[in-house]
């Protein structure tokens, strides 16, 4: 491809008053009305006492910072693209940057929490009216993990040397729920310190994730997965009081050593995964390995009967090709196997639950999705101000995936990314007659037809109750 024109011949102007860069926020936000998410801002966040009232029109600032993320805003900043063009003429109550970022700053740990029961509702209702989790009265599976978000400058509140040597963070802890036919959504998150232990407040923070999973349809067999970080009794027992499975890596601990050391021979199963899956300490891609169980294993022996845990443990191994077997004239005598065991109630076949266990991988595309988009940065020197930001890109988060599934079976699955290109960063112009608005978009637009879709669907009169 190449220009048709010499440089000469052509010009550029920023004059143009009717057209907008981001058509496909009208049908986003549409969506994001009927689901009351302004309603719900105003019933439950109340910044009372805030300076410069700052507190005033919550509503509209939370649906402004919404709206901005879903359009790709990273920073404080980047939300004036909603101020841009005609947009004023299709959104009312835009706000500007310098005022949005007044709003975040007023925030203390209290209206974090109002905005956590925002988001939870919010969910709700986006599970009501869009199929986000399909299958979720069967089966659905609630991931919890944390992440460190690298940090610059030294004055903001929380950022701390953790577990990387020389780097400062921040800690969010993420739980998001998925069925075996949906990418995840996200069900609550925190905000912590960089030094915050991954198992501080988990009991408590899975208890509201899975209370979130119940908000939102997940009313059949629920699994809580997670990593060794979270394996321990509090978390276990938040799980059997909300009558939810567990499915938790456990560590190489001398219990667990002498359980593995006393499987037969006999017991291990082959499998065989579809695609190769990368070790977790080499980094290698494995494409098989032997699983084997032990019925009844009993966790936390060392604490109070009421505490101690009766359930399955299922221990995966691999060759360590790092260390090689003894060979002789026979073959290989003695293999070197490295194990990943654990702990679960789960009612599947072993390799069922075998493979089950590993798809809790999936919460790492939500991880990487939001240090692709809104976590790129975290914009504001006050923890509180970072905390509600990681409340809004999730609201933001879950309502583009749900646009997704209102649109068509790809892009139920694509990335907020592909989300964005196909069905957001689309131009328009508008056109004014007899009251009416009429958005122009671009001819032989090559998701035309996934658009249309979901900007009919969202505009469509609500269905009766």
């Amino acid at each position: 491809m190449q220009l048709s024109h010499t440089s000469a011949t052509v010009s550029a102007a920023f004059d143009d008053t009717n057209l907008i860069a981001h058509a496909g926020l009208v049908p986003v936000m549409r969506l994001a009305e009927r689901c009351g998410l302004a309603r719900l801002t105003a019933q439950t966040v109340k910044l009372s006492g805030a300076k410069n009232s700052a507190g005033a029109a919550a509503d509209a600032k939370v649906t402004s910072i919404v709206a901005g993320m879903a359009a790709g805003a990273d920073s404080i900043d980047d939300l004036d693209v909603l101020r841009h063009g005609a947009m004023p003429a299709l959104f009312g109550g835009i706000r500007a940057p310098s005022t949005l970022g007044t709003f975040l700053r007023a925030f203390t740990h209290g209206h974090a929490l109002q905005l956590h029961a925002v988001h939870r509702k919010f969910l709700g209702a986006l599970t009501a009216h869009t199929p986000l989790l399909p299958g979720s009265g069967e089966k659905a599976f609630i991931d919890i993990d944390s992440t460190h978000k690298r940090v610059y400058g030294r004055t903001k509140q929380g950022a701390e040397y953790g577990r990387f040597k020389g780097i400062r963070t921040l800690h969010p802890l993420l739980a998001t729920i998925c069925t075996p036919t949906s990418r995840p959504v996200i069900a609550t998150m925190r905000m912590r310190r960089g030094k915050a232990a991954d198992s501080r407040g988990a009991p408590k923070f899975t208890a509201e994730a899975l209370a979130t999973a119940i908000e939102a349809g997940c009313t059949g067999l629920r699994i809580l997965r997670a990593d060794s970080q979270f394996y321990n009794a509090g978390v276990i027992a938040a799980c059997r009081r909300n009558s939810t499975r567990f499915s938790i890596t456990c560590g190489m601990n001398p219990s667990v050593k002498r359980a593995i050391a006393a499987i037969d021979d006999t017991a291990w199963q082959q499998i065989t995964y579809p695609t190769a899956v990368p070790d977790p300490e080499t980094g290698e891609l494995i494409s098989g390995a032997e699983v084997a169980e032990i019925p009844a294993c009993t966790a936390f022996a060392g604490r109070k009967k009421a505490e101690q845990v009766t359930a399955r443990l299922i221990v995966r191994r691999v060759r360590d090709l790092a260390k090689p077997a003894t060979v002789s004239e026979q073959g290989e005598l003695f293999p070197i196997w490295r194990y990943h065991p654990f702990f679960t109630d789960n009612p599947a076949p072993t390799l069922q639950a075998d493979q089950e266990h590993r798809h809790h991988a999936v919460v790492e595309q939500v991880i990487a999705d939001s240090k692709a988009s809104a976590l790129a940065h975290l914009p504001s020197a006050h923890f509180h101000a970072n905390a509600a930001w990681l409340t809004l890109w999730a609201m933001a988060y879950n309502l583009l995936r749900a646009a997704g599934a209102l649109t068509s079976a790809f892009h139920a699955k694509a990335t907020t990314a592909t989300l964005r290109a196909h069905l957001v960063h689309v131009p328009a112009r508008i056109a004014r007659s007899a009251r009416r608005l009429t958005l122009h978009l671009p001819q032989r637009w090559p998701w035309q037809d996934a658009w249309t879709h979901l900007f009919a669907t969202v505009h469509a009169p609500p269905e009766a109750p």
